[in-house]
């Protein structure tokens, strides 16, 4: 494998001195960081677990496999010979992604141990709270209805929170308000994850003001060393631990600013690598608890699409490649989630005209081939002079958005 300097020559797609990429996962955050790995000439290999996924419309090849099978992500990199794996989901055999480290094969990104780490919430948690000592809700792991029903009664109490040790963008999360709740919430974290690891975590209830992401960014800086810096705080609000909008700048304090900056930091030295990382945070006035982390691009930060000189996007392409950064906001804006509303194969979305009729929104189609109730189809997006008015007109223009199942 090439070994390449700081600042990498960059060759041709297609031609014996491309740089490969793998993107692990190609769902519409994939989608948007192989667009801009493409527009400084990197060839990408776009991996999902279904076909025609948002980002294998976009990549030079594309490959449907369970990348759980380590056998078959092992022979898929013998075969397409990437430089770099970037993954974009949890649910990837992370020992094998180790192993191939290790072997010299290829790099991850940021690296094989931050995707081990992060691919459940156990992993990570325990990182945060017992090695780091970083100030976090109360938390216990539970492998079975009875050890999670303990935990509840011996401590957690209610309100609390169950989550799968391992999912995304919220799914297979339960509000508990009483003991009634149990049994469901252990079946819905079950059947929500990524994987069906056969364990939870339930938290207890911090009293937070709001949650933040506090996107933080790995780069090289003009010395070669790793530097890293922060964008501005992104605000967010989840229904039932999906996020459905976003905005930034979040106002906050200077203190409470600076405290997330230093939490952040703290989690991804320790995480080490090059690339974007989504620190997600509670926060209450000057006061800040460290929630979870993903080493990869967040969904909440699709805002930055029209708020940034370089969204987190371009920021990720750039810092995998070893180019500088600029995390500069150039105004404020938000996002709000355009939902499926149906079950349905080969949908289209009605209204776009509508939505686009108010200037500074713009829309994302992700291309998804399926629809699903409650599924992410696509994001509406809006600048304003203030957040406020970014966020109505973003709520506004994602609630006009229609997706329609298309007869064949």
């Amino acid at each position: 494998m090439p070994d390449y300097p700081r600042f990498p020559i960059i060759g041709t797609p297609l031609a014996d001195n491309a740089i490969r990429v793998m993107m692990l996962g190609s769902g519409e955050l994939g989608k948007e960081v192989i667009i801009e790995l493409q527009r400084l000439g990197v060839e990408v290999i776009a991996v999902d677990r279904y076909a025609n996924a948002p980002g294998h419309q976009v990549a030079h090849r594309s490959y449907v496999i369970d990348m759980t099978d380590g056998q078959a992500l092992r022979e898929l990199v013998a075969k397409e010979k990437p430089h770099l794996i970037v993954p974009e989901i949890e649910a990837i055999a992370t020992q094998t992604l180790m192993d191939l480290e290790q072997e010299g094969q290829v790099e991850v990104i940021p690296t094989a141990r931050a995707a081990f780490l992060t691919m459940n919430r156990e992993g990570i948690r325990r990182l945060a709270a017992e090695e780091l000592r970083l100030p976090t809700s109360p938390f216990y792991f539970a492998s079975s209805l009875a050890q999670l029903r303990d935990a509840i009664n011996q401590g957690i109490g209610y309100p609390c929170f169950v989550k799968p040790v391992m999912s995304s963008s919220g799914k297979g999360q339960t509000k508990l308000n009483g003991p009634e709740d149990i049994e469901k919430a252990w079946n819905d974290a079950a059947t929500g994850g990524r994987v069906n690891a056969g364990r939870v975590i339930v938290e207890g209830l911090i009293d937070f003001d709001y949650e933040i992401t506090q996107l933080t960014v790995r780069s090289l800086g003009i010395d070669g060393k790793i530097q890293t810096t922060f964008c501005e705080p992104i605000g967010h609000i989840q229904k039932n631990g999906d996020y459905v909008e976003s905005w930034q700048p979040m106002l906050m304090s200077s203190l409470a600013i600076q405290r997330s900056q230093e939490i952040s930091k703290k989690v991804t030295d320790q995480l080490g690598g090059r690339g974007i990382f989504g620190v997600e945070l509670f926060v209450k006035g000057d006061q800040v608890w460290f929630s979870e982390v993903s080493p990869r691009p967040h969904d909440t930060g699709l805002v930055t699409l029209v708020t940034q000189t370089q969204s987190e996007f371009e920021l990720h392409a750039k810092a995998i490649l070893g180019l500088p950064t600029d995390v500069s906001l150039r105004g404020p804006g938000a996002s709000a989630v355009i939902y499926g509303g149906v079950e349905a194969k080969g949908v289209g979305f009605a209204n776009a005209h509508l939505a686009l009729s108010t200037l500074g929104v713009s829309l994302r189609l992700f291309g998804k081939p399926e629809s699903f109730v409650k599924r992410r189809m696509g994001v509406a997006l809006a600048t304003a002079m203030d957040t406020q008015q970014a966020r109505e007109k973003a709520r506004l223009a994602a609630s006009q958005v229609t997706v329609v199942e298309v007869n064949r």
